[in-house]
């Protein structure tokens, strides 16, 4: 089928919750194989993601379910703030460890300091996140390193 391991194992695993009845993970790992394809289709030619590339896609799904949880419960909606949730939940267990705060607060001082981007002040916000992008890629939401960029940077 595939020579991706990322993309086997949600195959095999949402065969699982097939055979188990687990309905919200069946439609989750589904919903992910689907927005992978979509991915693979997209552009000029059609080509199969590499495993790295499967995590970007799910981070990127895994962040709309996060979003879509504060909207939900920002409306009053529980219910499907729940199965948002559920679904965030799921596709967790496939993105790497996401870093704790206090780990993305050293992660921003010791690039403000390898950078020198601290006598710049709030313009050296570009040339540390452009340093930290690689760093934090998948395990971090970018919103929140931005913030404490900002922070640091007295932005």
């Amino acid at each position: 089928m595939s020579n991706s391991g990322m993309k086997q194992r949600l195959h095999d695993d949402m065969t699982a919750a097939l055979k188990a009845r687990d309905e919200i993970r069946k439609s989750t790992l589904r919903m992910a194989l689907t927005a992978i394809t979509k991915a693979e289709v997209a552009g000029k030619e059609a080509r199969e993601l590499t495993d790295t590339e499967i995590v970007d896609v799910l981070s990127s799904e895994a962040k709309k379910r996060r979003e879509s949880v504060v909207a939900y419960r920002d409306a009053g909606r529980a219910e499907l703030a729940d199965k948002e949730q559920a679904e965030a939940d799921i596709l967790a267990d496939y993105l790497p460890e996401q870093l704790s705060e206090d780990e993305i607060k050293v992660l921003v001082t010791e690039t403000i300091a390898a950078t020198g981007a601290a006598e710049l002040g709030p313009r050296g916000i570009g040339k540390v996140m452009g340093a930290l992008q690689p760093k934090v890629k998948g395990k971090a939401d970018g919103g929140v390193v931005s913030a404490e960029v900002k922070r640091q940077l007295g932005a």
